[in-house]
């Protein structure tokens, strides 16, 4: 008698999940993860052959599940406290900090990096008048990872080894000035407002002055980061702060997007309250930005290759330079970017995080 309710009860609970993972709404995209979801594949005899159907269904149960989120969550904790894990798919806390293991070092991916510096420094760079820069951010594991018994690569000698395949630029440390605080806690980036130190050190690394008061405001929404979703952990969200002064008031960024010049906001508060919060500093992901500042005290210009990190580090040099362009090799080919910029005798920067160097086959 008992067997037949455990059948009958395992058999309704199984129904039940089928006939609701049928009935849901579908989901396009979750907002935790950042990343859409699969959709239903469509059937059809070649495909069930060559078994893509099945592989493409088993990704489409597993993204539309009912209840996704919270069995994501669920076995998160299960993993965390019942089993003793130390991690979630890669994923951990300590310190009040989510935050992502990056190990080990990858060869392959920091030359192919150093490839790609190479290859604008020989096409665009070489023959010029420009002074060329170098300095590489530090993930949140250099301070968070090996304290706490997580795998780590040796970021000092990363950076030491990157330094010698880029010997032809002049290397900034901005490394001693950082410290684990200076990151988000849900996050991978920094924050605007504990980099003012950063801004001032690179702009007098590279014989200009930056520095400049500035207010702080708070945006009257949480800023859950990217460690927070991917990991299904628990933990209180961030808050956004971004630094604003009279200069930046009068600063025009162009963006570039479309390849014709269209104007744009320092700050994008549209963005502020979209899926990714962190995207309000200078719109986010961009191939080509300027930001043009008529106040500058001098005429210099400065040229940035950049990840992410720039995008809320570059308001900060504005006040140094009368033009600041920003360039993201992931999206623009390096091959293509002679096309919009003539380089003369401008500052430039290489400005690149150790986990876009470790990780960069996104650079084109």
């Amino acid at each position: 008698m008992k067997k037949s309710i455990l059948v009958i009860t395992m058999t309704v609970i199984l129904a039940s999940l089928s006939l609701a993972c049928w009935l849901k709404p579908h989901t396009t995209y979750s907002h935790s993860e950042r990343r859409p979801l699969a959709s239903k594949p469509e059937f059809s005899v070649s495909s069930v052959v060559s078994g893509e159907f099945m592989a493409d269904f088993e990704d489409y149960t597993a993204d539309q599940f009912p209840l996704r989120e919270s069995f994501r969550k669920l076995k998160a904790l299960f993993s965390r406290y019942m089993l003793g894990k130390k991690d979630n798919n890669g994923l951990y806390s300590a310190q009040g900090h989510l935050s992502k293991i990056e190990y080990p070092a990858n060869a392959d991916m920091t030359n192919h990096a150093a490839e790609r510096f190479e290859y604008i420094y020989n096409t665009y760079l070489k023959d010029t008048d420009t002074k060329l820069y170098l300095s590489l951010i530090p993930d949140k594991n250099y301070f968070l990872a090996e304290p706490n018994g997580y795998l780590s690569i040796d970021y000092d000698s990363f950076i030491a080894d990157f330094k010698a395949k880029a010997d032809y630029m002049t290397y900034i440390d901005i490394v001693p000035l950082l410290e684990l605080d200076d990151y988000y806690r849900t996050d991978s980036h920094w924050r605007q407002e504990k980099i003012g130190d950063i801004a001032a050190l690179l702009a007098k690394s590279m014989g200009t002055d930056a520095k400049a008061e500035y207010s702080e405001n708070t945006l009257d929404h949480p800023f859950h980061g990217v460690f927070l979703g991917q990991s299904a952990l628990v933990a209180q969200p961030d808050t956004i702060k971004y630094l604003t002064n009279d200069i930046l008031s009068q600063c025009t960024v162009n963006y570039y997007d479309t390849g014709k010049a269209a104007q744009g906001d320092m700050y994008n508060m549209t963005k502020a309250y979209d899926k990714d919060p962190y995207e309000m500093f200078l719109s986010g992901s961009s191939p080509l930005l300027e930001i043009i500042n008529p106040n500058a005290a001098s005429g210099k210009e400065l040229i940035i290759f950049r990840d992410s990190y720039a995008s809320s580090l570059a308001p900060l040099l504005a006040p140094a330079y009368e033009k600041i362009t920003l360039v993201d090799i992931r999206y623009v080919q390096s091959s293509f970017v002679g096309n919009f910029i003539d380089f003369d005798s401008q500052d430039v920067l290489f400005l690149y995080s150790t986990t876009i160097l470790n990780n960069s086959m996104s650079l084109r």
